[in-house]
């Protein structure tokens, strides 16, 4: 038996980008850490939501990459000269990573009370009706 695969199906003809973003989201290996919430604000506006309490703005990158949002977070041990006698909040680095939709677009980035927000608009794409013209052979 043969696998059937997006790419290879008659009726689904250009999904093959879709079929390689599906196996490298599967292939992401994103953690539990940080926890997220993702929420839909309006019809076309998402919401991400991370738990990042500890980082500061300066530890915090946000990019987009080939159509990926990726937030990394990375702390510096500022531990230097401090002697702990229990140490159960660990300096810790992150990266978290989210596929977005064609015509999905990242707006702002806001941190508030240890929680970063990233707004996410998509884009209501034109209806388009093409009219093919039958030349004779």
């Amino acid at each position: 038996m043969t696998k059937l695969t997006l790419g290879s199906h008659p009726h689904m003809l250009g999904f093959e980008q879709l079929e390689r973003l599906l196996e490298r989201t599967a292939k992401s290996g994103n953690e539990g850490y940080p926890p997220f919430n993702i929420e839909q604000t309006s019809e076309q506006s998402y919401r991400i939501t991370l738990a990042v309490a500890g980082f500061a703005e300066e530890d915090l990158r946000i990019t987009v990459e080939d159509r990926q949002l990726v937030i990394r977070g990375r702390q510096r041990d500022d531990s230097d000269g401090r002697v702990f006698l229990h140490r159960g909040i660990a300096a810790r680095q992150f990266q978290r990573t989210f596929v977005l939709a064609e015509g999905v677009e990242v707006g702002e980035a806001v941190m508030e009370n240890g929680l970063l927000h990233v707004d996410l608009t998509r884009a209501v794409p034109e209806t388009v009706v093409q009219t093919i013209s039958i030349r004779k052979g």
